[in-house]
């Protein structure tokens, strides 16, 4: 795996991750914060990279108190349970346009699922800037909810990692 890559860490205040999704037809968008872990990163050996952050789960905000408190309930996030949504990387590869790809198993509310995590990888300060985006069904981690909710989120990633 990424044996003598450098470490880096999220920067709790520099990094977010942003979701959105379809609820009565209106794109509804939010964020959870808190991300820590631990990403091994050297752009020269991409192949050899390792991803492994986690966020808090009760840390969803969509400026909406009320909405915000029933996505950390039981049909939702069911936070007090599940107080962690965690993303550990099988693989990185290089891909096209200059992107990278992070292959690994996102689990939320004890569901794992593989996903493809496209991103970038910027250099800035102390670390890296990483972002990207890619799709969930929110079903298939057990997020309920009634139809008139959208089945596929959007999720965006900036995640500032520093080795200091």
């Amino acid at each position: 795996m990424a044996a003598g890559l450098p470490l880096y860490k999220p920067v709790r205040d520099k990094s977010v991750v942003q979701f959105s999704i379809k609820n009565f037809g209106i794109s509804v968008s939010g964020t959870l914060t808190g991300l820590e872990g631990n990403i091994l990163f050297d752009p020269a050996h991409p192949e050899q990279a390792s991803f492994n952050v986690s966020i808090p789960s009760a840390s969803v905000n969509t400026d909406n108190e009320l909405r915000d408190s029933h996505l950390k309930n039981e049909t939702y996030f069911d936070a007090v349970h599940y107080p962690l949504i965690t993303f550990v990387s099988t693989r990185v590869t290089s891909g096209q346009q200059g992107l990278l790809n992070a292959f690994g198993n996102l689990t939320i509310k004890n569901h794992t699922r593989e996903v493809l995590l496209p991103f970038t990888a910027v250099t800035t300060g102390n670390g890296y800037l990483f972002t990207g985006q890619f799709s969930i069904n929110r079903k298939d981690f057990g997020i309920g909810g009634t139809s008139i909710i959208g089945d596929t989120a959007t999720i965006h990633l900036s995640v500032y990692a520093s080795n200091k």
